[in-house]
C-alpha cells in the first residue's frame, strides 16, 4: 500500500488518491462517454492498494495508464497520456524559455552571471546550455535530501555546482617552478624546460591556460618573480655570449658576476668590458621587458575552457631581492603601466605586491623603491592589489630573509580573495594547494526568520541555533563533495594532477586522487553580515558599535565550528568571506519574494558582500579599516578590504600608499583601490575624467568606466548582471 510519494523536486509528501482520481476525472470528460465514478475509483484503489509503501510521481503515473489500457474506457486512457505530455512540455517550458534566452543573447541574470564569461559567443552558449542543465541533474542525484532543501529554501549556495559532476576543484597556485626546469607533459604536446626568459614567459601562460581547462576556479602564480629571475641571468649570459662573438674575447668570467641591479643605461662614456657588460644588461632588459609585455598580452588574449573565456589569473610578487627578480617586477610593472593594445589597462593577470616590512614596504628596504613604483602603477591600472605579509595570521615561523626559498613560507592569494595558507595534513604553505570547493550560507535568511522575536536575547539565541544548523547541513554537504571528488582519476586532469598539486607527482595516471587532495581547503562562506545586523538589532555593523560587536560573535562562532569540522571530519575547512557575483542578488530575489521588502535588508537587489560595510554606506577609509579589519584574522579561507577614492588617482599613488599604510596598521589581510577610469570601448583609449561622453581619440560615444567586480576588472560593465550593476551604481567615495 502506497503511504508516501516522492515528487519530482525531490520532496517526500503523503499519498493523496484524490489527485489520481482528479487527473482521471479530467481525461474522462474530454471523452464522448464522459465520467464513470465507479471505475475511476476501482483505479484508484487498486493503484492505492497494490502498490509500493514509497513511490514516485512517475511511476504512479505509469499505473495509471496500465489500469486504464487494460480497463474498458481505452479512449480515456489516450487523453489521459496526452495530458501527461502537455503538462510534461508545460514543466519544460521554462528551459525553454532560458535557452532561446541564451539563443538570442539576452541580457539577463542567467546570462550574465560570470562577466568574464562571454556567453554571446557560440562557446560561450554552449557552455550555458551545459551549466544550465547539468544544476538540475546534481540537485536530483548527487546532494543529500537536507542539502537539496537548503538550497531550495534559499540557505545555501553550492558554487559551481554546474563543476559538481566532473569532479573537479576550485583553484591551485603554481609550483612553477617544477614546470620551468622540468617541462611537462599534458593532452597532445609536451613543453621542455625553459632556458631564457622568452620561453619561460610563455610557458607561464600555458601552465595557467591549461590548468584552467581542468579546473572549474582561478589560477595563480604565488612567487612570480622568484620563479622568472633565473631566466633573468640566463639570458643575461646569452647576451654576453653574443658579445664574445663579435668581440672574441672570453667574457665567461662575467657570467656569474654579481649585479646590483638590472638598469638600462646609455653607453657613452663606457670604455672595455664595463661597455660590453652595460650592453649586455640592456639587452637583457630589452628581453625582460618584452616577455612581461608578451605575458599580460598572452593572458588577456589566450582562452580557455573552451574558448569563451580569458584565464582567470592572478599573479603574487615582490619580495624577491635579486638583481634578477628585482628585474622581473620592475619590467612587469613597466608593462602594466603602458597598457596593452592602444594603452588600454590590462584585465588580467590580477597582481599582487606582496607588503613585507624589512624587504618591500618602508623606505629602507631593498625593494621599497619597486613598491613605491607598485603604488603608481595602482593610480592607473588598479593592479597591482596587496596582500600584507605582516599581518599576524599570514607569518610563518620557518620564513627567513637569507632563504632563497623562503617564498614557500609566504601567503600567496587569489585575485579574487580566497587564501589558502593553514594546513593540517601536509606543510603550512600557499604553493601547490588551493580551495577544493565551497558553499555559502544565506545567513540574512536565518536573521528575517528570527526578526519577530521581541526579546533581543532571545532573538539572537534563535539566531545561532538556527545558523548551528545549517553549519551543520553546509559541512556534511562539503564531505559529500569530497567524497565524490576523491574518486577522480589523476589521468583525467594530466597537468594538475602530475606537476602541480603538492604530493601529485607520485600518482599513476590510473590512481585516484584522493590520497593527494586533503590538502587543500573547503571553504564555507557567507554573504550579507550587514543586512543580518539590520534584522537582528536595527543597524549595520558600520554604523552601531553593538552591531559591530555583534558581527564579530557571529563571524567568531563561524571560525569556531570549521575548526570542530576540521577535527570531526578531518579536513581542511576554513571561513570564506564570499566573493558573490553571481550570487549577490539571488538569494535576495528568493527573500524578497517570501518576506517582501524590508527597509534596510531586501529593499535592495543585492546582498552586502560578505562582512563588508555597505557600498553605499559614507565613512572614511579609516573607519572602513577598523570596521572591516578584525574579520581577516577570522576568514582564513579569503578576504578583501576595498576602498573607492575619488578623481584622478593617476597622479596620486600617495593615495595608494595611505591606503597600504592602513592595512599595516590594522592588520588587515589584503587589498585593493578603487577609482575612476573611462575607456573609449571602439578604440581603447582611457583617462580618468569624471563625466566622458566622446573619445578625444576617435570620436566614439561608445564610453564605459572600468570597475572591479569581485577583486577583478571586467572590460565593459555590459557584462555584469542586474544586482551587481545595482551595487555599482549604489558605490560611495570613503573620504
Amino acid at each position: 500500500m502506497i503511504q508516501t510519494v516522492i515528487k519530482r523536486d525531490g520532496r517526500i509528501v503523503g499519498y493523496n488518491e484524490e489527485k489520481i482520481k482528479a487527473a482521471i476525472r479530467k481525461a474522462m470528460l474530454q471523452t464522448e462517454r464522459g465520467e464513470d465514478e465507479a471505475l475511476l475509483q476501482k483505479i484508484a484503489d487498486r493503484i492505492g492498494c497494490t502498490g509500493n509503501e514509497r513511490m514516485t510521481v512517475e511511476e504512479i503515473q505509469d499505473r495509471v495508464e496500465l489500469e486504464l489500457m487494460n480497463s474498458p474506457r481505452k479512449e480515456v486512457a489516450k487523453r489521459y497520456i496526452a495530458y501527461r505530455d502537455q503538462r510534461s512540455i508545460a514543466r519544460r517550458a521554462k528551459t525553454r524559455d532560458m535557452f532561446l534566452e541564451i539563443i538570442e543573447a539576452k541580457n539577463n541574470d542567467i546570462t550574465r552571471e560570470n562577466a568574464n564569461m562571454n556567453t554571446d559567443s557560440p562557446a560561450g552558449m554552449m557552455m550555458k546550455f551545459a551549466s544550465e542543465t547539468t544544476k538540475p541533474f546534481v540537485d536530483d542525484y548527487l546532494l543529500s535530501q537536507e542539502a537539496r532543501d537548503a538550497v531550495r529554501s534559499g540557505y545555501i549556495h553550492i558554487h559551481d555546482k554546474d563543476y559538481y559532476p566532473t569532479k573537479s576543484l576550485t583553484c591551485v597556485q603554481h609550483p612553477l617552478d617544477r614546470i620551468l626546469n622540468y617541462g611537462f607533459s599534458a593532452g597532445h604536446s609536451e613543453s621542455r624546460p625553459a632556458k631564457r626568459i622568452e620561453t619561460a614567459s610563455v610557458i607561464s601562460c600555458i601552465s595557467l591556460e591549461t590548468a584552467q581547462n581542468e579546473m572549474h576556479g582561478g589560477q595563480a602564480i604565488p612567487a612570480f618573480d622568484f620563479y622568472l629571475a633565473p631566466f633573468v641571468r640566463s639570458s643575461f649570459i646569452e647576451e654576453l655570449k653574443k658579445v664574445e662573438e663579435l668581440s672574441g674575447e672570453d667574457l665567461s668570467s662575467l657570467y656569474e658576476m654579481e649585479l646590483d641591479d638590472y638598469i638600462s643605461k646609455p653607453l657613452e662614456g663606457l670604455e672595455g668590458r664595463d661597455r660590453k657588460i652595460q650592453h649586455a644588461i640592456n639587452q637583457t632588459v630589452c628581453r625582460v621587458h618584452q616577455s612581461m609585455e608578451a605575458f599580460i598580452h598572452n593572458m588577456n588574449t589566450i582562452h580557455s575552457r573552451g574558448g569563451n573565456q580569458v584565464v582567470f589569473s592572478s599573479i603574487n610578487y615582490g619580495t624577491d631581492t635579486s638583481a634578477e627578480g628585482r628585474c622581473i617586477i620592475r619590467e612587469l610593472l613597466n608593462s602594466t603601466y603602458e597598457g596593452v593594445g592602444n594603452g588600454a589597462t590590462a584585465i588580467f593577470p590580477i597582481q599582487i605586491w606582496k607588503k613585507k616590512r624589512g624587504v618591500s614596504y618602508l623606505p629602507e628596504d631593498r625593494n621599497y623603491d619597486l613598491y613605491k613604483f607598485a603604488c603608481k602603477v595602482a593610480a592607473r591600472r588598479f593592479f597591482p592589489n596587496f596582500v600584507n605579509l605582516d599581518a599576524t595570521f599570514n607569518q610563518h615561523e620557518k620564513w627567513k630573509a637569507d632563504d632563497p626559498k623562503r617564498y614557500l613560507y609566504e601567503v600567496a592569494t587569489m585575485g579574487c580573495r580566497t587564501r589558502v595558507f593553514e594546513n593540517r595534513f601536509g606543510e603550512k604553505t600557499s604553493v601547490g594547494r588551493g580551495n577544493l570547493s565551497f558553499s555559502t550560507i544565506n545567513i540574512v535568511r536565518i536573521a528575517i526568520e528570527c526578526m519577530m522575536i521581541k526579546d533581543k536575547a532571545e532573538r539572537i539565541s534563535s539566531f545561532f541555533s538556527k545558523l548551528d544548523n545549517i553549519l551543520d547541513i553546509t559541512a556534511r554537504q562539503l564531505c559529500d563533495r569530497f567524497e565524490f571528488q576523491k574518486t577522480a582519476l589523476a589521468k583525467q586532469f594530466p597537468l594538475l594532477m602530475s606537476h602541480l598539486w603538492v604530493g601529485s607527482e607520485n600518482l599513476k595516471p590510473g590512481d585516484t586522487i584522493e590520497s593527494v587532495i586533503n590538502q587543500g581547503t573547503l571553504g564555507i562562506g557567507f554573504i550579507g553580515l550587514a543586512e543580518c545586523l539590520v534584522a537582528l538589532v536595527g543597524k549595520h555593523h558600520g554604523e552601531s558599535e553593538e552591531a559591530q560587536e555583534l558581527g564579530l560573535k557571529i563571524v567568531s562562532h563561524m571560525r569556531s565550528r570549521v575548526n570542530e569540522f576540521s577535527e570531526k571530519y578531518h579536513h581542511n575547512f576554513s571561513v570564506l568571506a564570499t566573493p558573490a557575483e553571481g550570487l549577490s542578488g539571488k538569494f535576495t530575489q528568493k527573500d524578497r519574494k517570501s518576506f517582501g521588502e524590508l527597509p534596510g535588508i531586501t529593499d535592495k537587489i543585492y546582498y552586502t558582500n560578505s562582512n563588508h560595510v555597505p557600498v553605499y554606506y559614507h565613512c572614511s577609509p579609516r573607519h572602513k579599516a577598523k570596521i572591516e579589519a578584525p574579520y581577516h584574522a577570522l576568514t582564513g579561507g579569503g578576504h578583501i578590504f576595498y576602498v573607492e577614492i575619488d578623481g584622478d588617482a593617476t597622479h596620486n599613488p600617495k593615495a595608494i600608499a595611505d591606503i597600504v599604510d592602513l592595512m599595516d596598521e590594522y592588520n588587515i589581510g589584503y587589498c585593493s583601490v578603487n577609482h575612476n577610469r573611462n575607456r573609449c570601448m571602439e578604440c581603447g583609449y582611457e583617462d580618468a575624467s569624471d563625466s566622458l561622453e566622446t573619445c578625444p581619440h576617435c570620436g566614439s560615444k561608445n564610453i564605459d568606466k572600468l570597475q572591479r567586480i569581485t577583486g577583478y576588472l571586467v572590460g565593459t560593465t555590459d557584462r555584469w548582471n542586474n544586482a551587481k550593476l545595482a551595487e555599482l551604481n549604489d558605490r560611495v567615495v570613503h573620504k
